[in-house]
């Protein structure tokens, strides 16, 4: 299943790509007679009824295929909508908790020049950084100096506390694209990180939570990003130090994850304060983060 969040009529609404893929299921649509949650953030619960129900009404569609009655009398009553007729948001459009690792890749430590971290390394970015997919990344007038970053983001699907790495995927609802955008000058210039990454619109994400059940391995995945087209960055999660199982369990022993809540797992080599000579990001550019199986997450550059 991938779940979406859109923008349609100036409200938020949330749902599935359809099994077929050229449709979006409205998860709040009367037709598709769903339990409707008290919190947006139930929708990733895999736990609550609400995201039950959807699962079941999924796997109906599914069975009976695009042209079934369910899935025509659906597109009659506006359960079943044509992309083209909403605006896309974040998958998660506010999470409860943004939690980022910092240098969780073998390459790019030592790209960084870094020394292998005996442990994760631990930041946030603010949740009212987080864009969808399309949206433009706005340069401050505080930073010349913006850096991408293409990362791997699990999204929890059920509450934790002191779990075991073997426990771990148990409460993961799946996976997104996120791109970790920072001002490294203000980065330089704090000597903290989170608000050089937490300026508006610097955590695009998207454009679905791509469910664990699709995702063989998320420790095989290729992860790029492209800038205007050229790759400059082109890894794969094997390269982690830290999995998403050992993450999660790290986390957990200290910190109670929530559904919704999202988990960045770091970045690999190729960044642009790296290059030689660095590259940084302008008004104009294209940002394209690819991981394998989940997607493309694009976003265009404004000054």
């Amino acid at each position: 299943m991938k779940l979406v969040a859109f923008e349609l009529d100036g409200t938020t609404h949330f749902g599935a790509q359809a099994p077929w893929q050229n449709e979006i299921l409205d998860f709040s649509a009367a037709s598709c007679a769903l339990p409707q949650p008290g919190l947006d953030l139930d929708w990733f619960n895999t736990d609550s009824a609400s995201l039950q129900g959807a699962l079941a009404l999924l796997e109906e569609l599914r069975a009976a295929g695009r042209d079934g009655v369910r899935a025509t009398a659906l597109r009659t009553d506006g359960g079943l909508l044509d992309p083209a007729r909403v605006c896309m948001l974040a998958p998660v459009p506010r999470p409860g908790k943004l939690i980022c690792i910092g240098l969780n890749y073998r390459d790019h430590a030592e790209e960084s020049g870094l020394p292998i971290p005996e442990e994760p390394v631990v930041f946030c970015k603010f949740t009212s950084a987080v864009t969808g997919p399309e949206a433009p990344v706005f340069l401050p007038r505080t930073s010349n100096r913006v850096d991408y970053e293409a990362e791997l983001g699990v999204v929890i699907g059920r509450r934790c506390r002191r779990v075991t790495k073997e426990e771990a995927f148990q409460y993961v609802l799946g996976f997104t694209c996120i791109n970790d955008v920072s001002a490294r000058d203000l980065q330089e210039r704090d000597g903290r990180w989170v608000r050089a990454k937490s300026l508006d619109s610097f955590a695009p994400m998207g454009a679905a939570v791509v469910t664990l059940d699709e995702i063989a391995d998320p420790h095989r995945l290729s992860i790029r990003f492209r800038l205007n087209g050229e790759t400059l960055q082109d890894s794969s999660t094997e390269q982690l130090i830290f999995g998403v199982d050992e993450l999660i369990s790290f986390l957990s022993q200290d910190i109670t994850l929530e559904p919704g809540d999202v988990i960045a797992t770091g970045t690999p080599p190729g960044v642009g304060f790296a290059r030689k000579p660095p590259i940084y990001l302008k008004d104009g550019d294209l940002m394209e983060v690819e991981i394998e199986g989940i997607g493309v997450l694009r976003n265009p550059v404004r000054a």
